[in-house]
C-alpha cells in the first residue's frame, strides 16, 4: 500500500469517527461524507495528505483536514495526530430555550422546570 493516500472507510476508523469499519463503510454509503466538498459514493475513494472530510454524525457536523495516514487502530490521542479538526464549535444561543437541558435518559428536576417553562410559554393559545 502506497503512503500517499489510504480508503476512505479505513481512514474514518483509524481516526476514531465511527467505532467500527463496518460503520464506517454505511456512514460513507449512506452519503454521509464529503471529501473536498464532494458526496462521497464509494468506500474504496482514496483520501490524501491535504484532503478535507466533511462528515454529518448524528449529533454534529465534523470538518476534518487529513494530515497522516495511520497503518492500524492505536488509541485516541494518537488517532488525532492523523487529523487537524477544523469544525467550528458548537454555540448555544440564549434565546434557545433548550440549550443547557442535558440529553439523557431522564432529565433531572432542573431539566423539569425548564421543560415546564418551555411548555407554559405556548399554554398561551
Amino acid at each position: 500500500m502506497s503512503d500517499e493516500r489510504q480508503r476512505i472507510d479505513k481512514w474514518l476508523w483509524f481516526a476514531r469517527v465511527v467505532k467500527t469499519r463496518t460503520l464506517a463503510q454505511k456512514l460513507v454509503l449512506s452519503g454521509h461524507v464529503r471529501l473536498n466538498r464532494v458526496k462521497v459514493s464509494s468506500t474504496s475513494q482514496q483520501v490524501h495528505i491535504g484532503d478535507v472530510l466533511t462528515i454529518a454524525l448524528p449529533r454534529q457536523i465534523r470538518v476534518l483536514e487529513v494530515c497522516a495516514f495511520a497503518q492500524q487502530r492505536g488509541p485516541a490521542r494518537l488517532a488525532q495526530e492523523i487529523y487537524h479538526d477544523l469544525s467550528p464549535p458548537e454555540v448555544h444561543s440564549a434565546k434557545d430555550p433548550t440549550s443547557g437541558i442535558r440529553t439523557g435518559a431522564r432529565p433531572t428536576k432542573r431539566d423539569r422546570r425548564k421543560i415546564d417553562a418551555l411548555h407554559r410559554g405556548f399554554d398561551d393559545t
